[in-house]
């Protein structure tokens, strides 16, 4: 794990991370612990998290799991409140589980468009409706994870789309409501990063990912380390007059038409 940031930038936080067991998510987790808070991981799958967080121990930080479901709103309920009992009241929220799959609208079921709406829309809320309670304030901060799907339609992403729009608008309320209380509230749109389940299934082909390539100003691939430290710096006291803003980090792809095979940039 390295930073551009040389600080212990966040000794004596708490952080608690949905989709925290890869990806993104996890990325983000390992930065928040390298520069000093305690995360708690939380996700679906124990083995993930638990390899998760094994790998912030053995770099010296500190890593809890909690295996849920963020569609569940009583197991985050839970979750939350033993972090607050334990490790004391939760200065970051990070709300990182998302889904995907490509599919146009006419070949996706009620079910499978329903799935990532909860995923990615309700879980949203969930996690920041049962952490409020726990929030320290003044001085929390929440981050969700957007997508540059919630401004450009996609085709095969209508799911993602609808859910990441609703994602940005939730945060942005969240922003004002919950901003006289000193909690902040930001959404991070990454573009088309490297080494995620993401682009695993959006440019499964070395072809396509080249297409995407091509079609970034950049010209490359985003990495998980360049998402966390945007995360990094807007959960420190350098955004402290930085709320309810969608921050890019895409190479400006977002500047680009997409294209109409439903991958972004092609």
């Amino acid at each position: 794990m390295t930073s551009i940031f040389r600080d212990h930038l966040l000794a004596g936080k708490v952080a608690f991370v949905t989709g925290g067991g890869s990806g993104i998510g996890q990325r983000i987790a390992e930065r928040l612990a390298e520069h000093g808070a305690a995360v708690v991981l939380a996700g679906r799958k124990q083995d993930k998290l638990d390899a998760a967080a094994a790998a912030i121990r053995g770099a010296g930080g500190r890593a809890e799991t909690a295996a849920l479901d963020v569609r569940k709103y009583e197991a985050l309920e839970a979750a939350l409140a033993k972090t607050h009992a334990e490790l004391g009241e939760i200065d970051i929220l990070l709300c990182g589980a998302a889904g995907n799959f490509p599919a146009p609208v006419t070949a996706m079921s009620a079910r499978g468009f329903q799935a990532v709406i909860d995923i990615d829309l309700l879980g949203t809320f969930n996690t920041c409706r049962a952490a409020f309670a726990h929030l320290r304030k003044p001085g929390a901060v929440v981050l969700a994870i957007s997508a540059n799907q919630a401004a450009m339609p996609i085709a095969w992403q209508a799911h993602v789309c609808a859910g990441k729009a609703g994602v940005e608008m939730l945060t942005r309320t969240i922003a004002v409501e919950w901003g006289p209380l000193g909690i902040r509230a930001n959404c991070i749109t990454p573009g088309a990063t490297d080494d995620t389940e993401g682009m695993r299934r959006l440019a499964p082909t070395p072809e396509v990912r080249r297409a995407v390539e091509k079609a970034i100003p950049l010209k490359r691939l985003g990495t998980r380390d360049e998402i966390a430290d945007l995360a990094l710096f807007l959960c420190t006291d350098a955004a402290a007059y930085m709320t309810g803003g969608v921050y890019l980090c895409d190479g400006g792809q977002s500047l680009c038409r997409p294209g109409l095979s439903g991958i972004a940039g092609s």
